[in-house]
């Protein structure tokens, strides 16, 4: 997953985005939505991956963007232990926050304000926003600047529909 993509000037074509990861060597790359989704095979080390992903985003596109990897079984994982999808919150109001590494930190203190929850289980923070996502403080922004490392958030739909497309 690419942090930042098609928003705020940082624009990639996913038919660029394929090309690129064709390109390096990976195998059955695939793309989902315009927001830097791409489910690929490497039999290369997740660090490895990332550092040239980065590279070649930044060498090829003139991008300086964070790239965050996770295996289909970490994806199942993920896919499995939503506290708030076993607590029966409605999946439209799930989102997963993707960080670069395991905090520090296992809790957080959140801002005032909302209704909005939040779980942090390893790499991954589980949202549940039921006034939406776009008026939350639990933002991108939000754990960025609290954890000190790249994040990307990705709706429960987009989430599920990696897994899928990875599985097959």
């Amino acid at each position: 997953m690419l942090r930042g993509i098609n928003v705020g000037g940082k624009k990639i074509l996913m038919t660029d985005l394929r090309d690129l990861f064709t390109g390096l060597g990976y195998e059955n790359v695939a793309t989902y939505i315009q927001s830097g989704n791409v489910v690929f095979s490497a039999a290369t080390p997740e660090a490895e991956t990332r550092a040239r992903l980065e590279g070649a985003i930044a060498g090829t596109l003139g991008l300086d963007v964070a790239v965050l990897v996770r295996t289909v079984e970490e994806m199942r994982a993920i896919a499995g232990s939503n506290p708030f999808l076993a607590a029966g919150d409605d999946p439209a109001s799930l989102h997963v926050t993707f960080l670069a590494e395991s905090p520090h930190v296992s809790s957080v203190d959140a801002p005032p304000g909302g209704h909005d929850e939040f779980r942090i289980a390893g790499r991954e923070v589980y949202l549940a926003c039921p006034d939406g996502y776009g008026r939350t403080k639990l933002n991108n922004s939000f754990w960025e600047r609290r954890l000190k490392m790249p994040a990307t958030t990705r709706n429960w739909r987009t989430v599920m529909t990696l897994l899928e497309m990875a599985d097959q």
